[in-house]
Order: C-alpha cells, then sequence, then structure tokens
C-alpha cells in the first residue's frame, strides 16, 4: 500500500540550495561596492554624510579600492550560506504545498499568493537565526567604525592618515567574541526578522508576476525575463523595509558599552536625531545594489541550477555504469 506522507525530492531541494548559493555569490562579488557604500552610510552620523562620489573617493583615499571590498570574504561565506539554507527550506516548503494541492485535486499546482508568503516566511526565519552571526562580523568589517573614525579626525586636524591594515573575518570573529561575548553575535536579529518580510514581498512578487508571464507566454521564463522580474520584485521589497535595514546595521556596529536599545527605540532615536531621512540613509546604492543583485541572482540560479541537474544526471549514468 503506497504511504500518504507527501514526497518531497530533497535532491531537487538540494539542487536549487547550489544554485541559489552560486548565484548569490556571483551577484555579490558583482555588486559588493555598492554593499560597502551604503552601509557606511548607514551606521554615519549624519555630520559625516557624504555624496555617493565623495565617498568612494574617500574610501579609496583612505584604504585603496580594496576598501571598497571590505570584508568581501565573510559576505561570500555569508551569503553562500544564506541563499542555500533559504533556497533549502522555500523549496521544501513548495514542494509540500505543491503535493498537497495535487491530493486535494486542485486545477494547478502553483502556489497561491498566501502559500509563496508562508514558503517564504519559514525559510526566512530559519536563514536570519543561521546566519546572524555571519552578517555582524560582515557589517564590523565593512565599515570598521573605530578605525575610520580615528582617520577622519587625524585628517580633519590636518595630520598624516596612516593606513591600518584591514582586520581579518578571523580576527575580527576571535575580537568580537574576547570583547563583547557571544551574544553579541545576535545583536539585530529582531529587525533582521521583522526584514524576513523582504524576502517574501520579494519572492512573492516574483512568482506571480513568473506565473502570469508563463500563463500569457506558454513558456517558462528565459534568464534575461528572469533578470528583469527580480529587479522589480527586489525594488519594491527593499524600498518598503529599508528603515529596518538601517537598524539593523546599526545595531550590529553598536560598542558593547553603549545601553542596547529596541527596534523601536532604535527607529525613535533616529526620527528625533536625523528626521524620518536619517532611516534612509544610503538607500541609493543600497537599492541599486539589491536590484542588481537579485536581478543578477535569478538570471544565474535557473542557469546554475540546470547545469546542477545535468551534473547530477551524470553522475547518476556514471555510477550505474560503473
Amino acid at each position: 500500500m503506497a504511504s500518504s506522507k507527501p514526497v518531497i525530492p530533497q535532491n531537487d531541494n538540494v539542487a536549487h540550495a547550489l544554485a541559489g548559493a552560486g548565484g548569490g555569490i556571483l551577484s555579490m562579488v558583482l555588486t559588493y561596492p555598492l554593499i560597502t557604500l551604503s552601509t557606511r552610510a548607514q551606521v554615519e552620523s549624519k555630520r559625516a554624510e557624504t555624496a555617493f562620489l565623495a565617498a568612494v573617493r574617500q574610501i579609496v583615499a583612505r584604504e585603496g579600492v580594496s576598501g571598497l571590498y571590505a570584508g568581501l570574504d565573510s559576505a561570500v561565506f555569508g551569503i553562500s550560506v544564506t541563499n542555500f539554507v533559504y533556497y533549502y527550506w522555500y523549496e521544501w516548503t513548495r514542494a509540500f504545498f505543491e503535493d498537497a494541492a495535487a491530493r486535494a485535486g486542485r486545477a494547478s499546482k502553483k502556489l497561491t499568493t498566501v502559500e509563496a508568503m508562508m514558503a517564504g516566511a519559514l525559510a526566512g526565519s530559519a536563514t536570519v537565526i543561521l546566519t546572524n552571526p555571519i552578517w555582524v562580523v560582515n557589517t564590523r568589517m565593512t565599515t570598521r567604525r573605530g578605525q575610520i573614525e580615528d582617520e577622519v579626525k587625524s585628517e580633519a586636524a590636518g595630520g598624516e592618515v596612516e593606513k591600518k591594515k584591514q582586520p581579518t573575518t578571523l580576527g575580527t570573529l576571535m575580537a568580537l567574541l574576547r570583547d563583547e561575548g557571544p551574544q553579541a553575535l545576535f545583536r539585530g536579529v529582531v529587525p533582521a526578522l521583522v526584514l524576513v518580510i523582504n524576502p517574501i514581498l520579494q519572492y512573492t512578487l516574483f512568482e506571480q508576476m513568473k506565473n502570469a508571464y508563463e500563463r500569457r507566454r506558454k513558456r517558462n521564463v528565459t534568464p534575461t525575463v528572469a533578470f528583469f522580474l527580480g529587479a522589480i520584485g527586489k525594488l519594491f521589497a527593499t524600498s518598503v523595509t529599508y528603515p529596518y535595514i538601517t537598524v539593523k546595521s546599526q545595531m550590529h556596529v553598536a560598542p558593547d558599552g553603549e545601553k542596547r536599545e529596541g527596534m523601536t527605540q532604535a527607529i525613535r532615536r533616529v526620527i528625533k536625531e536625523e528626521g524620518y531621512a536619517g532611516l534612509y540613509k544610503g538607500i541609493g546604492p543600497k537599492v541599486t545594489q539589491s536590484v542588481l543583485t537579485a536581478a543578477f541572482l535569478f538570471a544565474f540560479k535557473d542557469v546554475l541550477y540546470e547545469q546542477t541537474v545535468k551534473l547530477r544526471g551524470t553522475i547518476a549514468k556514471r555510477a550505474v555504469k560503473a
């Protein structure tokens, strides 16, 4: 007698997860300087705000071109783990809903809007909890807050700026654990959980636009179409959730001696000190980076998924012959 339990294609989930991780790495590398600029803008004081091109020149002058890539190694590791976990759980949940729809006799197995949001919420929450420590370390490396403030003061006083060696990922992690304890690795986790709504909005909008396109054109989306649909989804999601991104970045770099703020307190403080515009510092490069990253990700992911499936099939055939 056949089992009534839904059959979840685990190997297919892994293929999607690997494709998502690979696409995330490629898109991250291509857009990382924009992440550096937006993250520093989010955590610097209003007095230190600089225009986009001026910020690029200052970073290059103080730290060289490599300054635009500070923390890239931890970011690449972080995005690979983040996307692998996210896509694994997202595809697992989607397969579950699709199997349930088939058993219920529903005409279409495509996810409804509610089902897509539930899949995104589960995948996003699991991802945040598992990867928050990685992004705390990355934000510390990207901003290099204390070092940069010392260099800015030295420049303002007319002194010669000594370029210090950028800290390594392991060095930043060990210093964080030594000076502030393991709990520091989970700073900003509350706004990060709130930000789960970002991929929910992004992927729900993407899935609905993708389904509409496939119904109208009677064919699967191409990498080019996926690029533009991904860009639209991310533009909408990032614009809506950006204040929480700002607050999360500030919580990641808060010194250990400072009073801990809750998410609501942090938002109120920023509004009081800098106005509502303070919640949107660095939104230009961030939106640009997020849109390009999502667009490249969706374009790369489908191609990488197809290659992963082909490679898996080739390996399976060789194993049978052997």
